[in-house]
């Protein structure tokens, strides 16, 4: 996998107020944190001027029975946020093809595993040569998003980067 680049707005902490934002966002029907989070982050990666290095923002799909019963999908109010400040964007080019459990307990191995073959581009779309910023609310082994970065390099992408609203702990 060619990532050019990995940023977190937000070092996790278990019990801290990295890990209580994030239970908001996903778990108390807050998706406005999600957002003025990408907001947020949004600004400061402008003022270190990268709002020139991505063409599009694509966030990690959910499985549409999660999207459904949480309301939408918090890696995309993330990158909503993203895309107002860096005036970017935002596509759901991926599309999660099946379900998964949980990574939350999984060990690293088990997390590869379980997302390996879930997502795919969505049908009909070319993104032959664009300069991808692929988000999602937390990084802690990669696993997901390495198997959402390889789909979008498999179908051509020029570059993919990564931005999390948080990086670290499990």
């Amino acid at each position: 996998m060619r990532v050019n680049r990995a940023m977190a707005f937000l070092r996790f902490s278990k019990k801290g107020n990295s890990q209580k934002l994030l239970h908001q966002l996903k778990y108390r029907n807050k998706p406005e944190i999600g957002e003025e989070m990408g907001r947020l982050y949004g600004l400061s990666l402008a003022l270190q001027g990268y709002q020139d290095e991505w063409d599009v923002i694509v966030p990690v799909p959910l499985h549409p029975m999660k999207q459904k019963r949480r309301g939408y999908n918090q890696s995309e109010v993330f990158g909503k946020g993203l895309s107002k400040a860096l005036n970017i964007k935002l596509e759901n080019l991926l599309e999660r093809k099946k379900f998964t459990e949980t990574q939350t307990k999984k060990s690293r191995i088990q997390r590869l595993d379980n997302v390996d073959e879930v997502f795919d581009l969505r049908a009909g779309e070319n993104i032959e040569g664009l300069r991808i910023l692929l988000v999602d609310d937390v990084i802690t082994t990669g696993a997901t998003l390495c198997a959402c970065a390889n789909v979008l390099l498999g179908y051509g992408a020029k570059h993919v980067d990564l931005a999390t609203i948080a990086a670290g702990g499990q």
